[in-house]
């Protein structure tokens, strides 16, 4: 039998999941690109807690 790490599980599975998430975005018509940098929960809250009316 194949001994497989669980890193090796591990990367498969995020490689996947990419994939899938990609399809499922092309599939309703959004383009992704994987290049882009990738904004933090810190960016994104900044981002909409200063545009929230008060």
């Amino acid at each position: 039998m194949n001994n497989v790490t669980l890193e090796t599980k591990r990367r498969y599975h995020a490689k996947a999941r990419r994939s899938n998430y990609q399809a499922s975005m092309a599939l309703e018509g959004i383009s992704v690109d994987v290049r882009a940098p990738k904004a933090n929960k810190t960016e994104i809250l900044s981002k909409y807690t200063k545009n929230k009316p008060r």
